[in-house]
């Protein structure tokens, strides 16, 4: 079995998976602050223990086949069931160093992430040393290893919502570059040069220009896209977003790109926006790519962790070369 954590924009989302089978899932709310780790890893416990107990057989009634009463998962030790994991994968939404496995740079919400060693945390916590990746990345390995996208090589991912995510899988290998920054930074090319400063540092971002933080006080995206209250945020939000998408694909040459994030339920009011921009705009010779709305896009980390955390304990090198 294999835990799956990934450290979310308002939640921390949990999983326990059995290779490409998502056995449980649970979630906690983020409190942007290191009281999160404590409580990822209970959750994370109750989960394991869920496993456990559902394995050994129980009936809607809280009884064991056997006819005794199982104990409540919230109040069960997994090292008291005999389950833990096999092998550990954390999703985090910011760098993170190929070579130490830390996080070096994330938004506010996760400073007291940067440069922690979630290694060892998983190694004190639960036994196994973890697998840490950027979560766009993870969800990019996930669509197309065992998702919406399965035996791509070559193919893009998008989340828009909090920010914008970004991740690139060039001829089977998901792009990492030098230092862990590459294909990641896709919402921070620059859409215009007469934009706001974005806290990267950067000037007029894709995400500083249309994301959920760029939002008036008080107004949702799900307000934008599924009313006419903000016809003009969803006009400038739909135009940046197909600016970006439109420079990916020129950068990354993908057969598909996978578009992904809450906001994505809006189904063809976002999305046919931002294929039509990318095939008005893009560059004569090549050839438009497919365009993909996960089913399950709240699944996509887990996947791409589960595939992260076996290939850990099986020495796979990458994760197309378990196909």
């Amino acid at each position: 079995m294999e835990l799956c954590i990934d450290f979310g924009g308002t939640e921390i989302k949990l999983a326990v998976t059995d290779g490409s089978r998502v056995v449980a899932t649970g979630s906690i709310p983020v409190l942007g602050s290191p009281a999160d780790l404590p409580a990822a890893a209970a959750e994370a416990r109750r989960l394991l223990a869920e496993t456990d107990l559902a394995e050994t057989g129980r009936t809607s009634t809280g009884r064991t086949e056997t006819g005794r009463t199982s104990p409540d998962p919230a109040e069960t030790d997994p090292a008291e069931t005999g389950r833990t994991a096999d092998a550990v994968a954390i999703a985090v939404p910011g760098v993170v160093d190929p070579r130490t496995g830390r996080m070096l740079h994330a938004n506010a919400k996760y400073d007291f992430l940067e440069d922690f060693d979630l290694n060892t945390w998983a190694l004190t916590e639960f036994g196994v040393p973890a697998v840490v990746e950027n979560d766009a990345r993870a969800a990019l390995i996930g669509e197309t290893s065992t998702g919406s996208a399965a035996g791509e090589r070559d193919a893009v991912l998008v989340t828009l919502g909090t920010g914008i995510g970004t991740a690139a899988l060039i001829d089977g290998t998901p792009l990492r570059g030098r230092t862990g920054h590459a294909g990641i930074l896709g919402g921070h090319l620059t859409v215009d040069l007469e934009g706001p400063v974005c806290p990267c540092g950067n000037l007029g971002c894709g995400e500083a220009l249309a994301s959920t933080w760029a939002l008036p006080a008080g107004t949702t995206m799900t307000e934008v896209f599924t009313t006419d209250a903000h016809p003009e945020i969803r006009d400038r939000f739909l135009h940046v977003w197909g600016a970006v998408v439109t420079s990916l694909v020129h950068s990354y040459d993908p057969a598909v790109v996978i578009l992904s994030g809450g906001i994505l339920r809006a189904g063809d009011a976002v999305r046919a926006p931002i294929e039509a921009h990318v095939r008005a705009h893009l560059w004569p010779s090549m050839t438009p790519p497919r365009f993909i709305v996960p089913p399950e896009p709240e699944l996509s980390v887990a996947r791409g962790l589960s595939i992260l955390a076996r290939a850990t304990t099986t020495h796979t090198a990458t994760p197309q070369e378990e196909q």
